[in-house]
């Protein structure tokens, strides 16, 4: 059964996000600035990191982001685990998530909302149950309700149900009140890293469906 959008999804969710982008990207433009100079100077070409991910209705589509991590390699030309490439700099941009930032692109492009579901791995397409499946009924976010519940921190399974939660509840207040959390979130710095892993260990798939 298609999935009912109520009036502000339909008319003023789109244009409230090019606002915020467009407006973001203008008043953020000395630190992206800044952060690339750093970026290019502490890690090296290329200064934004590219990335095939799943967006609305499953369309693939190129986000961007800072690079965060080194090209270092082992003797086999293979890369080195990410918590060996993950640098001092490249934690400080994912703990105050400016690594995020070139995403206001994709804003504005359409490619993705302020709020909703996270655009995660193109291989995980084929991992998901029927359930999880539906966090695509929607663009995905910059942030979303599972960043500000957790984000790296809880597991997977918690996190597409919060994804399902939020698709299904979709509203002008719960999406400012998502703002202001991941606001806040950023400043105290929560949830950047899971218990096990200096990021997120892979999505593996679930054993049941939720």
């Amino acid at each position: 059964m298609k999935r009912k959008k109520g009036f502000y999804e339909k008319f003023i969710k789109r244009p409230q996000d090019l606002f915020l982008s467009i407006s973001a990207l203008i008043v953020l433009t000395p630190i992206l600035l800044i952060v690339a100079i750093l970026v290019r100077t502490k890690l090296g070409s290329p200064i934004i990191f590219t990335q095939d991910r799943p967006g609305k209705n499953e369309k693939i589509f190129k986000m961007y982001k800072f690079r965060t991590m080194t090209d270092e390699r082992d003797e086999n030309g293979d890369l080195l685990p990410d918590s060996v490439r993950l640098t001092k700099f490249g934690k400080i941009l994912r703990a105050t998530s400016l690594d995020e930032l070139p995403e206001l692109w994709n804003i504005v492009r359409g490619d993705m909302s302020v709020i909703g579901p996270r655009p995660l791995l193109v291989s995980y397409l084929e991992l998901y149950n029927e359930h999880q499946k539906r966090r695509h009924e929607v663009r995905p976010g910059l942030s979303g309700y599972a960043q500000v519940n957790g984000r790296n921190a809880i597991s997977w399974e918690d996190k597409f149900n919060l994804d399902i939660e939020y698709v299904d509840n979709i509203s002008f207040m719960e999406d400012w009140k998502i703002i202001l959390k991941t606001i806040k979130k950023v400043f105290v710095k929560e949830g950047i890293s899971s218990d096990t892993s200096v990021t997120m260990e892979p999505f593996r798939g679930s054993k049941v469906d939720s």
